[in-house]
């Protein structure tokens, strides 16, 4: 069992490394893996995606870890799906008619079909803040400037869960947060100082759950 880790779930698509860096760079402890006992160990789960909803969800069904993701997520442990990681947490996508995502949120991942602007959403664009108190979004300013590559949106039944929305023909949910769950259309790795901050936020509460969870541990210990 790997301490005190942040688990990166290879489930061969997604830009590992420039997370995995990232991460690192803000000072966290962090593991690619791809077998459910992994990312089960792990203290908390970060899941990156570029590509397919429907591959997405064929690869991760093969790895074995859809079940793992759900468990963390119950769990309380700290989540952060990032762009097609956050797709993958809604029920459905146009991308993929009669593939099921994970099912976390209701929801669903439409088209961009704006006239007159280029799909994909591709370059920098501003995060508006729609639900203060983020932990992730500790330092981050209203209008911050993050960087999108995608054709696809998410849209959650409940606009309680919608954290951030960005503007790109339409206004649509850029970010997400409930509980112990994050999510970012955008991505943090390749938004220079912003995304690092959001990055640093993320270690810092992955560590702040972690000795919470030992402590209750050690309590529950000594009550045996």
């Amino acid at each position: 069992m790997f301490d005190a880790m942040i688990a990166l779930v290879d489930y061969g698509m997604g830009n590992l490394r420039s997370v995995e860096k990232a991460l690192i760079r803000v000072g966290g402890d962090v593991r690619i893996v791809g077998d459910a006992k992994s990312v089960l160990a792990a203290d908390a789960v970060v899941l990156p995606g570029v590509g397919a909803f429907g591959d997405c969800m064929a690869n991760l069904a093969k790895a074995g870890v859809v079940e793992a993701i759900r468990e963390t997520i119950a769990s309380k442990k700290p989540f952060l799906g990032i762009c097609l990681g956050f797709q993958a947490l809604l029920d459905t996508s146009e991308e993929a008619a009669g593939v099921r995502g994970l099912g976390i949120f209701s929801g669903s991942v439409p088209r961009f079909a704006v006239s007159g602007l280029k799909v994909p959403h591709m370059g920098w664009n501003e995060l508006k803040i729609r639900k203060p108190g983020c932990p992730l979004l500790e330092g981050v300013a209203d209008g911050s400037r993050v960087y999108f590559v995608h054709s696809y949106y998410c849209q959650p039944e409940s606009a309680s869960v919608v954290c951030g929305t960005t503007e790109y023909g339409i206004e649509f949910c850029s970010m997400l947060w409930s509980e112990n769950v994050y999510a970012t259309q955008f991505h943090p790795e390749k938004s220079q100082a912003v995304g690092l901050k959001m990055l640093e936020n993320f270690v810092r509460i992955r560590k702040k759950t972690g000795d919470r969870m030992t402590r209750g541990q050690m309590n529950a210990n000594r009550g045996q």
